[in-house]
């Protein structure tokens, strides 16, 4: 059996690489939705690469769950957030977003324990 990988030390920045692994996009698509969302907008270092918050992590979990979970486009869900932020849900929505993330993946991992842990059935 493997070993899984170490869980992700709270830091103040993650690079483009790490985002991208929480959040399970690859960087040509984080890079994309960079230019479509304003808010989505991470700092660089003094070597000119990205450099994320925590809080810009959550609001791309957010944005992901509009476009591939709720299905809206590039627009509507630049509108949603912008209905969000003006309704002051953002942080509500945020939080959810991430939530709703989290239970996702611990069921994925509950499911890969029980395949684990249930006996192969004999070939008859």
């Amino acid at each position: 059996m493997s070993e899984s990988p170490a869980p992700v030390a709270r830091k103040e920045y993650y690079s483009i690489g790490e985002v991208c692994e929480l959040v399970g996009l690859k960087p040509h698509v984080l890079r994309y939705w960079e230019s479509q969302f304003p808010s989505l907008n991470p700092a660089k270092n003094r070597s000119g690469n990205r450099v994320y918050l925590r809080r810009e992590i959550e609001l791309i979990l957010l944005v992901k769950e509009l476009l591939h979970e709720e299905r809206y486009t590039i627009e509507g869900a630049r509108r949603q957030l912008d209905l969000l932020r003006r309704g002051g849900e953002l942080p509500t929505a945020v939080s959810s977003a991430v939530d709703r993330g989290l239970l996702a993946e611990l069921r994925t991992d509950l499911a890969d324990i029980l395949d684990l842990l249930t006996p192969e059935r004999e070939a008859r």
